[in-house]
């Protein structure tokens, strides 16, 4: 995980990150199936943040987990 991954994210949102960053590197393994000019890492690292927003949120500088999740 990156560091600011590793530094910043509660141990479950960090899992949620994982898991997708792994799921969506593995769904875009072929640069066809890529929208717009990034990389194959920048839009697993997109996917992986828009999946522990799903569930968490910042507040006061620290990720919480949203109530509504």
């Amino acid at each position: 995980l990156p560091e600011s991954v590793r530094n910043n994210l509660p141990k479950h949102a960090q899992e949620i990150y994982k898991e997708a960053f792994n799921n969506a590197w593995e769904q875009y393994a072929d640069p066809d199936d890529w929208r717009g000019d990034a990389s194959r890492e920048e839009v697993a690292h997109k996917v992986a943040w828009s999946a522990v927003k799903q569930v968490y949120e910042k507040r006061n500088g620290k990720w919480v987990r949203n109530p509504d999740s």
